[in-house]
């Protein structure tokens, strides 16, 4: 454990980042799930409606910096993929 004060104190913002950082991370996959459920059912319209929340939902932790923005590009091009090769 540290002794010094600075250090304690970073000890306390990671842990809070972290915590953070997993939230937002779980949004994310929840939405990414939810969209590769509705391509593995093929059904069309309810997989662009599950791609424009988790669009946003990416696009978002990229902003906030969870993710880097090419792993923000990869993952909405691989969704939208996906769901374009049902329609």
């Amino acid at each position: 454990m540290a002794n010094i004060k600075s250090a304690k104190k970073r000890i306390l913002v990671n842990e809070t980042k972290a915590a953070r950082n997993k939230a937002i991370k779980s949004r994310v996959k929840t939405s990414v799930k939810k969209v590769e459920a509705a391509v593995a059912a093929k059904d069309a319209e309810t997989a662009k409606t599950a791609l424009k929340a988790a669009i946003s939902e990416i696009s978002k932790a990229g902003g906030k910096g969870v993710y880097h923005k090419n792993t923000v590009a990869r993952k909405i091009s691989r969704l939208a993929k996906a769901v374009n090769g049902i329609a």
